[in-house]
């Protein structure tokens, strides 16, 4: 069977029960690669298994391990899609990633894209706020990735222009379980509690009101730093506003979640500012 001309890149530590489904999603590109971040289960033999190069890099950001598989991974194709082992590649997106790149206009570096968040059976379609558009498909030599807090710059500015493709991919950030989310997320928090400390605040009235999606999302994130309560108005944000409520216990649980990471994050900066007060930070 003749395979797409498309490099597939994805991120991955101990991803056992993740990475056969993401590999195998995407079995119909002909450079499938897995950046290990040096697992010590079975993720690396069964990318092996299921076709995968697989190559070893400790991960330090998200931004700069996709980077350097740009840079030393030996990409094989001038496009290449970047994943996450808990995401996976439906039917109806190969086909628009394989329309998108086939005669992509000259000046297109790069393709916003965006995921479907499942969580207990569930999709967060409201309390996750779809779609939220995120760079994942990218010309070689073209592009690079900024990291932000814990993640990366969703949609950074490039030298050229963006395309969109509007259907989803699948991720399923719950996988391994409610106790690795919490981990992960700690983690997280953080990092986040980090950037606040040492970054200005960047709030913008006019991006606030702006008709790019991004530039609304990001003002919207700088404006709540700004407000007390941050952990209680995420949950009311998320499950009233945003209609989390029309999930169920799913969507209720998941704005309840993300209410506590909000405050995980506001906690933790407040630390940082009592010992930098206190002369010990």
């Amino acid at each position: 069977m003749r395979q797409f001309p498309l490099s597939v890149v994805i991120i991955a530590k101990n991803e056992s029960c993740n990475i056969r489904r993401c590999v195998e999603a995407v079995s119909w590109c002909d450079d499938v690669i897995v950046v290990d971040d040096h697992s010590e289960d079975d993720t690396a033999r069964l990318a092996v298994d299921c076709g995968a190069r697989v190559i070893t890099n400790r991960f330090e950001s998200f931004a700069r391990q996709r980077n350097w598989a740009m840079s030393s991974a030996g990409i094989r194709n001038p496009w290449v899609l970047m994943l996450d082992a808990d995401e996976v590649v439906t039917p109806a997106l190969q086909m628009a990633l394989e329309e998108a790149i086939s005669a992509p206009d000259p000046d297109v570096v790069g393709f916003r894209m965006c995921r479907k968040t499942m969580f207990q059976g569930t999709w967060l379609r409201f309390s996750d706020g779809f779609p939220v558009w995120i760079v994942r498909l990218v010309r070689v030599g073209a592009f690079l990735f900024e990291d932000s807090g814990h993640g990366e710059v969703p949609v950074p500015a490039v030298n050229g222009r963006l395309g969109t493709l509007s259907v989803p991919f699948l991720h399923f950030p719950f996988s391994k379980g409610l106790h690795d989310w919490c981990d992960r997320h700690n983690r997280y928090s953080t990092r986040e509690a980090e950037r606040e400390f040492n970054e200005s605040n960047s709030f913008s009235w006019r991006q606030l009101f702006s008709s790019d999606r991004s530039l609304r999302r990001q003002s919207l994130r700088a404006f709540s730093r700004q407000l007390p309560c941050r952990g209680m108005l995420r949950f009311l944000y998320q499950f009233i506003c945003k209609g989390g409520i029309l999930e169920g216990r799913a969507g209720l649980t998941f704005s309840r979640l993300m209410a506590n990471y909000e405050a995980l994050i506001v906690l933790k900066r407040r630390e940082m500012e009592l010992k930098r007060r206190e002369g010990n930070f």
